[in-house]
């Protein structure tokens, strides 16, 4: 006799008190638990099946609706709710930028302790959407059904798919018709290979069965007008692939860089795959106002490997902002930490008397290099290096002490012998750039052993997520 399984735990009438971690809504149980409920907004009242109990929080699912908030809105997406790139999509976006705020504000002194003597309020984004300049969609010969799909019991004759994969379904992937991240020309570029595709019978991917001819569709597209698409085909089918192709650029003239790649690996990364070019160039140039003559344009390289921040109007108010945190006066010695390819180095250069760029993958020395000549900037040099055993006494006293640090890595922060140098260097000022306040938090209650947090301020980098940055100052003691 088989044995019953657990009663599933109802929270009736929670109130969605805040947002948390990975913008969760945030209610309270009777007895005092904390619950992360997914799908609301903050001012809901609902009833929460758990899925997860944990001695000190529980998580679930709103299943039931008796009061709406007043911070919510109407999403502008026919997807929302399944794709799960937007999941803020039903919240005012002033209401947004206060959560953000405070995110930040919590994050410092709540897990760093860092003292910050002034916050300046958080520059929002003045394009919510359509303002991501890559995106990357899946093809699937599994496509995501909806419920209703289900339960109507009808045969599913079209169960090819090319857009995101369902969160937590690996394998399944949700049928893209509009994103609202990505501007013209991106929704019709993939419409039109999704349907050629389908006219011509070619295979999408099995991702279980890792067996088919169409795996990814890249679109990046530049603020100078220009576009790149990049295609990632699973085997060499050199008929169907030049056929897809050349159809392609017959339809979009305006491509600037139409390659393709064949992968047949186990997982979809490019970075170690070869890229063949089939028409155009090899690389697209993106844009920049330049600071101190906002009519002329920096100018900066892209290729298919190539990162660049996805929001690029805001990036210049990040970069604007961390150039006058950084207070220079023309003279100063820069070191720009992880400078990747070379943008925050080249706008620091405009004003700074020398900046040395450090970075671990070689590639991106390469187009640094590329775009600090591009733009007439013969006062940086770029080093290859892991930041870690890189950023030395024996590098300083070869390439010099800095007077100014500014420092933007990845998420999980800076190393901690980074950490060490930069205390035992003691430049006069550091930049900190983060894309995660919590790791940018640890790191800034360390360096307050010789540094004092003047300012920061939070930038929007991407509207109708949780996801925010933020730009700080210290200056030495």
């Amino acid at each position: 006799m088989g044995r019953r399984g657990k009663k599933p735990i109802v929270l009736e009438n929670v109130l969605v008190r805040d947002a948390g971690a990975k913008g969760k809504g945030v209610g309270k149980t009777e007895d005092g638990r904390v619950v992360f409920i997914q799908g609301v907004v903050p001012g809901d009242e609902v009833d929460v099946r758990v899925f997860k109990k944990k001695r000190s929080y529980m998580e679930g699912k709103a299943t039931q609706f008796h009061k709406y908030s007043e911070d919510r809105i109407e999403p502008e997406c026919e997807h929302f709710g399944l794709c799960g790139g937007c999941k803020w999509q039903n919240w005012d976006y002033s209401k947004q930028l206060e959560y953000k705020q405070k995110e930040v504000a919590n994050n410092l002194a709540r897990l760093g302790h860092v003292e910050v003597e002034e916050y300046l309020d958080i520059l929002g984004c003045d394009t919510p959407y359509f303002y991501r300049n890559k995106m990357e969609f899946s093809f699937s010969n599994k496509r995501w059904m909806t419920q209703e799909e289900v339960e109507s019991g009808v045969e599913i004759n079209k169960p090819n798919a090319l857009g995101f994969h369902i969160p937590g379904m690996w394998d399944k992937v949700l049928d893209i018709t509009h994103c609202h991240l990505q501007p013209d020309p991106s929704n019709a570029i993939r419409n039109f290979v999704r349907e050629y595709a389908l006219s011509n019978n070619l295979p999408f991917f099995d991702l279980r069965n890792q067996e088919g001819l169409l795996r990814t569709l890249m679109i990046r597209t530049a603020l100078s007008g220009e576009v790149m698409v990049l295609i990632q085909f699973y085997r060499d089918d050199r008929e169907d692939i030049e056929g897809l192709l050349t159809a392609l650029q017959e339809k979009f003239p305006e491509i600037t860089s139409l390659q393709f790649t064949i992968n047949s690996k186990g997982n979809d990364s490019i970075y170690d795959c070869d890229i063949e070019l089939h028409s155009g160039r090899d690389h697209i140039f993106e844009e920049m106002p330049a600071y101190y003559k906002p009519d002329t344009k920096l100018k900066f390289k892209v290729g298919p490997k190539s990162f660049y921040q996805t929001n690029p109007k805001q990036a210049h108010a990040l970069y604007v902002q961390a150039l006058e945190f950084a207070d220079l006066n023309g003279d100063e010695l820069v070191y720009d930490l992880y400078t990747g390819t070379g943008t925050i180095a080249c706008f620091l250069a405009q004003k700074a008397g020398r900046v040395v760029g450090i970075e671990s993958v070689p590639e991106a020395i390469e187009d640094a290099h590329f775009n600090a000549e591009l733009n007439g900037l013969d006062n940086t040099e770029f080093i290859v290096g892991d930041m870690k055993d890189a950023l030395t006494a024996e590098f300083v006293a070869e390439h010099g002490m800095p007077d100014v640090v500014v420092t933007d890595p990845p998420r999980d922060g800076m190393h901690a012998k980074v950490v060490e140098q930069l205390l035992n260097m003691a430049p006069k000022r550091i930049v900190y750039v983060s894309c995660n306040s919590a790791t940018q938090a640890r790191d800034l209650g360390l360096l307050q052993e010789k540094y004092t947090v003047k300012k920061s301020r939070a930038v929007d980098m991407f509207p109708q997520t949780h996801h925010i940055e933020n730009v700080t100052v210290l200056e030495l003691k």
